[in-house]
């Protein structure tokens, strides 16, 4: 089975401006698409931005809404698939979502982040249930995480057991936690053997001081790509056979005492 070539777009775009961010995303995917990728991943709420205030009831939008539209039209345009962040609406409530879009234009997974972090996250979004949503993609299995989910070694677990080959974490990690992009996310992807995309906003925006660094962990703990402090598109390679290899070598999974982890839940 082929390599995935996977493009991880870091880039705040412009905060609360829908249009201005697509035109970033469809640049992006066209150098992405150039350079042999068959994945592009944005950031967590890159769709509208992240410090919007009180502008999220304002821009949120249901899953099939404009933007994922607009997304589609960009992912067909360029031949591959999109995963980027949003704020969705469903009737009342709003979610600090990612959905993954086919290069067929096809919608094929959302999901909507599990553990908030912060106040303005709390405030502002209800949190998801779905621990583990995933879709397939050129042969590989694909997992959605978003930011803080991915600082909880259960959920990147559950997506191992149910078998996650590649997870993508859109997020907007900010300064000074720049340690989890650094050490936190190639430890998760070793201990729970998967590749792990972990896509970050960059710069200052509102309150907050995105540190970029955005990466593709493999298995092997080992990064294949990381991106520095500011805006960049970085590119990396999911590859199915290295993963199956270090699968084989690595008994974590397999030595496994479920049993004794009833304390856990």
């Amino acid at each position: 089975m082929p390599s995935l070539r996977t493009a991880l777009l870091q880039s705040s775009g412009r905060p609360g401006a829908v249009a201005e961010n697509l035109k970033t995303l469809d640049e992006a995917a066209a150098r992405a698409a150039g350079a042999g990728a068959r994945l592009l991943v944005a950031p967590e709420l890159f769709l509208t931005g992240y410090a919007i205030g009180d502008a999220v009831p304002e821009l949120a939008e249901p899953a099939d809404g404009p933007g994922a539209e607009a997304i589609a039209e960009i992912a067909v345009r360029h031949g591959l698939a999109v995963l980027y962040g949003y704020p969705e609406r469903d009737g009342e409530r709003i979610f600090n979502a990612s959905q993954l879009i086919g290069a067929d234009g096809v919608r094929l997974a959302n999901y909507r982040k599990t553990h908030l972090f912060g106040c303005f996250e709390q405030e502002w979004f209800t949190p998801g249930e779905q621990t583990v949503v995933q879709a397939d993609l050129d042969g590989i299995r694909i997992g959605l995480l978003i930011c803080y989910d991915v600082e909880f070694p259960e959920n990147v677990r559950a997506h191992a057991l149910a078998g996650t080959d590649l997870l993508l974490v859109p997020t907007a990690q900010m300064h000074p936690f720049q340690f989890v992009a650094e050490s936190v996310v190639p430890v998760r992807a070793f201990e729970s053997q998967m590749y792990v995309a972990y896509v970050n906003r960059t710069g200052p925006e509102g309150e907050f001081e995105f540190v970029g660094l955005s990466c593709l962990a493999g298995p092997d703990g080992v990064v294949r790509t990381r991106a520095g402090r500011g805006e960049e598109l970085v590119i990396g390679e999911v590859d199915p056979e290295f993963l199956a290899a270090s699968r084989a070598a690595n008994p974590y999974l397999a030595d496994r005492r479920p049993g004794l982890y009833g304390s856990l839940a």
